[in-house]
């Protein structure tokens, strides 16, 4: 599910059906699913539970699970409930000593981070999950096993019945068209990668039928050079910030402005460069989606003078959006630490 091969066809596929996309098929994630089940049931009581990111926290709103920790995020805003919960600190580097200190049986962070995180979790004695949040099916795979794990079977079910209804009615919406061919470019301050199929803004364009131009590793980012980008001839350019957009959206003006490359791009003489939405394209998954797959469609999809002008009003929000944004008046490190959601 998380990405398909490169496919001949230049037309968008038939999609997948929602029972395909959120079916938890591997017998070792089943069995750790049951097993940690088992453990909260034996337990008697309410888990303690810390969510060490904002899209963590959002999924255990929905779940209406309570927390006794939660991250410290200014570019997130968190859930209502856990406004007056301890901060453990920013997703990317938590502080055990407060995590710790609240005695929790459970951690939820995304995966993304789990090579950092799990050997501190190990160290303190506690039970963890890593949400699958690279893709919109991946969150609500993760959504489906917290709801069997804390028994949250309903609320877990309505949110997917929420995504099954999105989902049937948009995943016809492109298919028979000629998949556009797009490259992705993550922006930090200063430099940039290439977003693939496997990072959730390169899911986010998968569902939408776009063909990513560098799909087929099993890597979320790669770092490629201009050269090579330019063999490859995208369709469209699609810019996202992973931290500080209002510096990442400078950054890319000027890049694109002084490299002289880009002019040579087909995409660029076409003016089919556009900025997405931070709060839309973020690096986690989240209940955003149908705004974000809105914002996308006259992008990759413009049938009509109104579609390509829609698609430049889009970027133009989405930049002014970056300059107005707060994480300017902060410092680097601390969003860039922040921002692994």
């Amino acid at each position: 599910v998380m990405g398909r091969e490169e496919s001949s066809s230049v037309n968008v596929q038939e999609a997948d059906s929602v029972e395909t996309l959120l079916s938890i098929d591997d017998p070792e994630e089943k069995a750790a699913v049951e097993a940690a089940k088992a453990k909260v049931a034996a337990m008697g009581e309410e888990p303690r539970i810390i969510a060490t990111s904002p899209a963590t926290a959002d999924i255990c709103d929905r779940l209406d699970l309570d927390l006794v920790g939660v991250c410290s995020s200014t570019i997130s805003a968190l859930p209502k409930r856990y406004e007056d919960l301890t901060q453990v600190g920013t997703a990317m580097s938590p502080d055990m000593e407060i995590i710790s200190s609240l005695d929790p049986d459970w951690i939820l962070s995304p995966v993304t981070l789990q090579s950092d995180l799990q050997p501190k979790y190990e160290a303190i004695h506690t039970e963890w999950a890593f949400l699958n949040l690279r893709s919109v099916p991946g969150m609500y795979r993760s959504i489906q096993e917290l709801g069997e794990i804390f028994e949250r079977e309903e609320e877990a079910q309505a949110l997917v019945d929420e995504f099954t209804e999105f989902y049937n009615s948009y995943k016809d919406q492109n298919e028979g068209k000629e998949a556009p061919r797009v490259l992705i470019l993550m922006g930090l301050p200063g430099s940039y990668i290439i977003a693939t199929e496997n990072s959730y803004v390169g899911s986010l364009v998968e569902l939408a039928g776009g063909e990513n131009v560098y799909a087929g590793t099993d890597q979320e980012f790669l770092t490629v050079n201009t050269e090579d980008m330019k063999t490859k001839e995208p369709d469209v350019i699609l810019r996202a910030a992973h931290a500080l957009p209002d510096q990442v959206v400078e950054m890319f003006q000027e890049d694109f402005e002084t490299n002289d490359i880009w002019k040579h791009f087909q995409a660029v003489e076409e003016g089919r460069v556009y900025d997405l939405t931070y709060e839309y394209f973020g690096m986690s998954a989240n209940f955003n989606y149908p705004q974000a797959l809105e914002e996308l469609q006259p992008m990759l999809y413009p049938e009509t003078r109104e579609d390509e002008a829609k698609a430049r009003e889009n970027s133009e929000k989405a930049q002014n959006a970056a300059e107005g944004s707060e994480a300017s008046e902060r410092t680097d490190e601390e969003t860039l630490r922040e921002s692994g959601q």
